[in-house]
C-alpha cells in the first residue's frame, strides 16, 4: 500500500489551519498579480506597444491560461496539493523575474510564458474543496473570493506607490520575492495531499495520464456535469463582456480620470468582500444551491437591462452592489455544484476545467465585447446580457439542474 494512502487522515483542527493558510496565500497571490497590473501598460507604453499589441499581449495569456487550467488541475489531482501550489508560485516568481529584466518588447511576450502554469487560485480551490465538507464547499470557496477582493485593493495601492517611486524594475522585484514568500508558506504549511486515502487510491491508476484529453473531458459524462457547464458559459459569457469592455466604458461614456477610476474599482473589491465574506455563506446554509443559481442568472439579466440604459456613473454605481451579487453567487455555486457532481479524486481537474471557462471567457470576451460596442454601444452590451440571462432563466425553469445533480451524486 503507497505510504502517503496509508497516513492518518487530517484532524478538523489541523485541516481548519490548513484552509487559512490557504487563504493567506491567495490573498498573497492576488496581490502580486494586481500589483503586476501596476507594471505591465506602463512598461508596454515605454517600449512602443500600440493598443493592438497589448491586446495580443492579453490574448496570449488567455490562451496560454485556456491550455493550462485543466491540465493544471489534473496535475494536482495526480500529484497532490502542495506540488500543485509550488508550481504555480514557482511559475509565478520566474514571471515576475523575466518582468523585472524586460528591454526588449519580445521580452513582455516571453515573460507571459509562465502564466501557463500560473494557477494559485485554482489550486487554492482543489485545497479547500478537499478539506470542506459538501455542505459548506460554497460558504468555504466563496471566502476566496474575499481574498480576491483584499489582494485586488492591496496590490493595486501597493503597486501604484512602488512604480511611481521606485519604477517598474523595482515593482516587479517586489513581486517575486512576494511570490517566493508565498512559494515558503506552501513548502511549509501545505500537505503533500489534501485527498481522502480513500481517492487516493481510486486516481493511483491514472498517474501516467496526465496530458489525456479523454480523462480530462471524461468529466463531462456525468450526470448533471455538461448541462452546468453549458449555464456557466453562455450565461458568464455576457457578464464577461461587461468586464473586459469596462475601462474603454469608463473612459469613453463616464469621462473618468485615472483617479476617479480607481475609485471605482475600490468600490468594486469592498462590494466583492462582504458580498463573498458576509453574504454567500448564509445564504448556501439557508437556501438550495439551484434555487441561488436561478436567482444569480435572474438578477443578471435584470443588471443588464440596468446598464443597458444608464446614462452617468451615478446611476451606473446603482448596479454595482447587484451586479457583483450576481456575478460572486453564479462562479461560487456552478464551481460547487460541478466539483459534488465528480468523485473526490477528481475535484482538481474539474476545477481546472471551471477556470478554463473564465480563460475562455476572457479570450472570447475582447471581440465579442468590440464588435458588439462598435454596433450599438453600451445598450447592445446589456441588452443582449439581459437576453441571454433570460433565456437560461426559462431553460432552467423548464429543466433545473437540481434533479440532474442529485442524480450524479447517487452515482
Amino acid at each position: 500500500m503507497d505510504r502517503d494512502a496509508a497516513e492518518p487522515e487530517p484532524s478538523r483542527a489541523h485541516r481548519r489551519k490548513v484552509i487559512r493558510v490557504t487563504y493567506v496565500i491567495a490573498a498573497l497571490d492576488i496581490t502580486w498579480m494586481f500589483l503586476q497590473f501596476s507594471v505591465t501598460p506602463y512598461l508596454a507604453k515605454k517600449l512602443g506597444f500600440d493598443t493592438l499589441w497589448f491586446g495580443y499581449l492579453q490574448t496570449l495569456v488567455g490562451v496560454l491560461q485556456l491550455i493550462g487550467n485543466p491540465l493544471f488541475g489534473r496535475f494536482g489531482d495526480l500529484f497532490g496539493a502542495r506540488a500543485a501550489l509550488s508550481l504555480a508560485c514557482g511559475a509565478t516568481v520566474v514571471f515576475f523575474l523575466l518582468l523585472a529584466s524586460a528591454e526588449h518588447p519580445a521580452m513582455l511576450f516571453i515573460h507571459k510564458l509562465p502564466t501557463i502554469f500560473m494557477h494559485v487560485l485554482p489550486a487554492s480551490q482543489m485545497v479547500v474543496t478537499d478539506l470542506t465538507d459538501p455542505d459548506r464547499r460554497a460558504d468555504a470557496l466563496s471566502k476566496l473570493g474575499l481574498c480576491f477582493g483584499i489582494g485586488m485593493i492591496t496590490g493595486s495601492t501597493l503597486g501604484g506607490h512602488l512604480n511611481t517611486r521606485y519604477g517598474e524594475k523595482w515593482t516587479a522585484c517586489v513581486g517575486a520575492a512576494g511570490s517566493l514568500f508565498s512559494l515558503l508558506l506552501v513548502l511549509k504549511f501545505i500537505p503533500k495531499t489534501t485527498k481522502t486515502s480513500t481517492s487516493e487510491t481510486n486516481s493511483e491508476a491514472q498517474k501516467k495520464s496526465l496530458f489525456s484529453l479523454g480523462e480530462i473531458t471524461r468529466l463531462l459524462k456525468y450526470p448533471g456535469v455538461a448541462p452546468t457547464f453549458i449555464v456557466k458559459i453562455v450565461a458568464g459569457l455576457p457578464s464577461g463582456i461587461f468586464q473586459v469592455m469596462f475601462s474603454i466604458i469608463a473612459l469613453d461614456v463616464f469621462k473618468l480620470d485615472p483617479q476617479q477610476n480607481g475609485y471605482l474599482m475600490a468600490f468594486f473589491g469592498i462590494s466583492q468582500m462582504f458580498i463573498q465574506g458576509a453574504v454567500i455563506g448564509p445564504l448556501t446554509a439557508r437556501f438550495e444551491e439551484s434555487s441561488l443559481l436561478l436567482l444569480s442568472v435572474c438578477i443578471s439579466a435584470a443588471v443588464g437591462l440596468g446598464q443597458a440604459y444608464m446614462q452617468t456613473v451615478v446611476q451606473f454605481c446603482f448596479t454595482v452592489v447587484p451586479m457583483m451579487f450576481s456575478l460572486s453567487v453564479f462562479n461560487v455555486i456552478t464551481d460547487s455544484i460541478l466539483t459534488k457532481s465528480v468523485p473526490s479524486s477528481d475535484t482538481g481537474t474539474m476545477l481546472g476545467l471551471c477556470a478554463a471557462v473564465q480563460s475562455l471567457l476572457r479570450t472570447l470576451g475582447p471581440t465579442l465585447g468590440g464588435v458588439l460596442y462598435m454596433n450599438g454601444g453600451v445598450t447592445s452590451i446589456g441588452l443582449t446580457q439581459c437576453a441571454v440571462n433570460t433565456a437560461v432563466v426559462a431553460a432552467l425553469l423548464l429543466r433545473p439542474l437540481s434533479s440532474q445533480t442529485h442524480k450524479a451524486h447517487a452515482a
